[in-house]
């Protein structure tokens, strides 16, 4: 049977559950980054809004407890005394055990499944686990002291500074570097991913409707590191054909310049001194 402060803080801690766990998961989540630019940005948001409602009715707790605490058992005068010693009680460890083990499984659980979907939006390696089902259109993204380039292997390998793709359409992004350690951060498409020298890191990203978004470098890679951001962009599928043939066409010039393309590169010593 719960004493009277047992039944205040409980009633309290339901009243606000049920007050505050609708607000985040309905007003608050929406507005979680990355936004909505890509499927995996907005499953982000997706994942990012439940498990932060799943963890409310916990924060609930914590705040009525506390709250309860502090305004109810303060010290008012006299002799300080330590209150009665509680240890093990099987009710309470009963109940903090299952339910911290029901809620962290099925964040896990959750977690995973929604991982492997339609791809995480991160840098899976060279042999992804996470595969999403139809077509894709490779893009290379190539780091180096201090700026992406791209190359499009499917369009004859040209190599264009801003990166451009499709609407509506499936992404397979190979991210390398040609020196340091870099990180290729598409906020608003929800893509991070690791550009390391010799490595093939491959992530997925599935376009949305037309849009510009930022490029950042993610990981410190030398003097320059803070300038070495982009802006990319989504447009029509019509407009990025249009697109990439011009690219096609100016590049020609310096197109036998360029090297193979291969899905890895290897720094030179005095290149990686920067």
């Amino acid at each position: 049977m719960w004493s009277s402060p047992g039944r205040r803080v409980i009633t309290a801690w339901i009243v606000l559950s049920v007050v505050a766990t609708p607000i985040v998961a309905f007003v608050v989540g929406p507005l979680f980054p990355p936004g909505n630019g890509s499927a995996q940005a907005a499953e982000q948001v997706f994942d990012n809004t439940w498990m932060a409602a799943i963890v409310t009715p916990v924060i609930c707790l914590l705040v009525v407890f506390f709250a309860y605490a502090l305004t109810q058992f303060r010290h008012t005068g006299g002799e300080l005394l330590d209150g009665p010693p509680l240890r093990d009680d099987p009710q309470v460890r009963m109940w903090w055990i299952g339910l911290t083990s029901v809620t962290v499984l099925f964040l896990a659980a959750f977690g995973t499944y929604e991982l492997l979907q339609n791809g995480s939006g991160g840098g899976q390696g060279p042999k992804p686990i996470a595969i999403p089902k139809g077509n894709k259109i490779p893009v290379q993204v190539i780091a180096q002291q201090w700026q992406f380039t791209y190359r499009y292997p499917t369009y004859g390998g040209v190599e264009t500074p801003q990166l451009v793709l499709p609407a509506d359409t499936y992404i397979e992004l190979h991210v390398t570097s040609l020196d340091a350690i870099h990180s290729f951060w598409a906020y608003e498409l929800g893509v991070k991913a690791d550009a390391n020298p010799g490595v093939d890191n491959i992530a997925y990203v599935k376009t949305r409707g037309p849009r510009t978004f930022h490029v950042r470098c993610a990981e410190l890679c030398g003097l320059w590191h803070g300038y070495m951001f982009d802006n990319g962009r989504v447009v029509p599928m019509s407009r990025f054909t249009a697109w990439i043939k011009s690219q096609q066409r100016d590049f020609a010039p310096i197109a036998k310049y360029l090297p193979k393309y291969a899905t890895v590169y290897y720094p030179d010593p005095q290149r990686r001194a920067g």
